[in-house]
């Protein structure tokens, strides 16, 4: 048996007037995942931990079978991971946002939190400038992808509290500064990084230019048993995402790199699919396959932008998966799921069950006539009560 998750970040959403009293994923034109359904098992799971909030390091890893009340350090750690920063004992890894803010009466406001969805190839003279300008500071800079990037310290407490940049779009940002043992150090940085922007031509030259970084998401390096030995399945990541990377590499899954995959609209959704189906047919068990653009578009609020996500998710990623898979010659299963909602109301993650759906190719009978939405999947009346366990019913292994 074959195992495939296709994830699509944030899909799931609230009814929206743009969409008329509709959510985005229900108004959506999504005829692969429709079919899937149609022949699939249709639901609710809830992926948030009690405790956490809803964020994607979180919901991924439980949907992975990981919990993160046993396993979770931070999310900036795991991402370190997939940039090949190895952490020592007193390292405190931390998420380093390039963003833009707008000034107001009130103070500094979060104009973008991914200034402009910076490209990694300009943000690499700026990640450069950063970290040869922060070094006095205690601070050492790694390039991540697009707009996130890697912070690495020492003497701060990992517990202290930060704040997501895109929960904070168009607010004043000074009430969500670092706070906690070692928040002097993290607001010098913040402070530093914008004077060493003010001065960078290279930075000048952008659409939107970084006003400064924005720090969040710390801890330190976390030990989690290897996915092979944890469930016996080979498995492969394939994301454009550094935090899924940096989860697969932790877990010893063989993260493959995708050229041209961006984490948003203009993504190789076909290198995606090839990464995946070769990884199948070369003789993996089980492949992670991410796609981060619904959720950006979220952040964003722009509903035009969300659909378009989610029906290039459906049209260059779900039907050529499904119709590939019927060529290996063998058993697979598919979850087909978001993470979290990523409200285009709210313009951050909410807290509520998504719809799931498993397909089995061993199983053609027809379950139902309606697609793949949230309010079909609550319609079954079936709610998985974490990620874990739907995992486990998806892989039939218990996690």
């Amino acid at each position: 048996m074959k195992y495939i998750v296709l994830l699509g970040d944030g899909m799931a959403d609230w009814p929206h007037e743009h969409f008329g009293g509709r959510t985005v994923l229900d108004a959506s034109e999504t005829p692969n995942m429709d079919a899937m359904c149609r022949h699939g098992e249709l639901g609710l799971v809830n992926t948030i931990t009690p405790g956490f909030p809803p964020g994607s390091d979180t919901t991924n890893m439980s949907i992975m079978g990981y919990s993160p009340a046993e396993y979770y350090t931070g999310r900036a750690p795991l991402e370190a991971a997939s940039v090949g920063v190895e952490l020592g004992p007193e390292d405190v890894a931390i998420r380093c946002n390039l963003v833009s803010l707008r000034d107001s009466d009130e103070g500094p406001v979060m104009h973008d939190y991914s200034a402009g969805h910076i490209t990694t190839e300009d943000a690499t003279p700026l990640i450069e400038a950063l970290d040869a300008g922060l070094r006095d500071l205690g601070a050492r800079l790694y390039l991540g992808t697009s707009y996130r990037h890697l912070l690495v310290v020492q003497g701060v407490d990992p517990g202290l509290k930060t704040t997501p940049p895109h929960d904070i779009t168009n607010k004043v940002v000074t009430p969500y500064l670092p706070t906690g043992e070692g928040q002097d150090k993290l607001r010098a940085i913040i402070e530093k990084s914008r004077e060493i922007l003010a001065d960078l031509p290279a930075n000048q030259l952008l659409k939107t230019p970084v006003t400064q970084v924005w720090l969040w998401g710390q801890g330190k390096a976390p030990v989690m048993p290897p996915f092979i030995e944890k469930f016996g399945l080979k498995a492969a990541m394939v994301s454009a995402v550094d935090l899924l990377k940096g989860i697969g590499k932790y877990v010893g899954m063989k993260v493959v790199i995708v050229p041209g995959a961006t984490g948003y609209l203009d993504t190789n959704y076909s290198g995606k699919v090839a990464a995946a189906m070769d990884f199948l047919a070369d003789g993996g068990d089980f492949v992670y396959l991410h796609v981060e653009a619904p959720d950006e578009c979220g952040h964003n609020g722009i509903p035009e932008d969300k659909q378009k996500a989610i029906e290039d998710f459906d049209a260059l990623v779900v039907g050529p998966i499904f119709e590939q898979l019927k060529t290996l010659g063998e058993d697979y299963r598919v979850l087909l799921m978001p993470d979290h909602p990523t409200p285009l109301e709210l313009r951050t993650h909410a807290s509520e069950p998504v719809p799931f759906m498993i397909y089995d190719s061993t199983d053609a009978t027809e379950k139902r006539t309606e697609g793949y939405c949230e309010k079909n999947a609550k319609a079954t009346g079936l709610t998985i009560e974490s990620g874990m366990a739907l995992f486990g019913r998806f892989t039939q292994r218990d996690a």
